[in-house]
């Protein structure tokens, strides 16, 4: 019989330097487009106006946890 490991959490590997850093970028442009969304487009994708200007605000540093890993 034949077992195929798989890498546990702490065994994956880390994102580059490289990578992190267009992912910093990549967030940075997604907010600004949001905060430059009319109330019709936001609405179109579920978001309200507080939400998306909450959301913009955030510093780029403040990414969601998926992208950290």
């Amino acid at each position: 019989m034949t077992y195929i490991s798989l890498p546990s959490t702490r065994a994956k590997a880390r994102r580059s330097l490289t990578d992190r850093i267009a992912l910093a970028i990549a967030l940075m442009r997604q907010r600004r487009a949001l905060a430059k969304l009319d109330k019709a487009a936001l609405s179109d994708i579920g978001v309200s106006q507080a939400e998306a200007s909450r959301e913009s605000r955030r510093p780029f540093w403040d990414a969601p946890d998926f992208w950290l890993r």
